[in-house]
């Protein structure tokens, strides 16, 4: 059985993107009009606007834990985030979070390297 994914929004760009592909790959994966179970939450862009503004990411790791917490009210068996920016909080959620955190960015890395992609470094003409 698919697990429950709680959405953890910031920008409503992200969360949309988010939504919807996980809606697609779960008819891929598991048949017509099928996907897991989601739940979204967010609080205003402007709430994470003026932590990101003054540079404090405790205080976004805030926002997020109070979104994971509603999330786990909610019955989600995980969280994801599909905001690149305040990814830079996990450091301050993932100790005190009540549910695992898929990261984008280590799933990534960890799709690249299971493919063998390697870091590569473009010369630019003139150097």
């Amino acid at each position: 059985m698919p697990q429950h994914i709680g959405i953890v929004a910031c920008s409503a760009e992200g969360a949309a993107l988010c939504y919807r592909t996980i809606c697609v790959e779960g008819a891929t994966l598991m048949g017509p009009h099928a996907h897991p179970e989601v739940s979204m939450h967010t609080p205003s862009l402007a709430d994470y606007v003026a932590h990101l503004d003054r540079n404090d990411w405790p205080a976004v790791g805030e926002l997020m834990l109070a979104s994971a917490h509603k999330l786990a009210k909610m019955g989600a068996d995980f969280l994801i985030c599909p905001d690149n920016t305040i990814h830079q909080a996990l450091p301050y959620v993932l100790p005190k979070s009540p549910l695992p955190w898929l990261h984008i960015a280590e799933v990534a890395a960890q799709h690249a390297v299971e493919r063998g992609y390697r870091h590569h470094r473009h010369q630019v003409a003139g150097q």
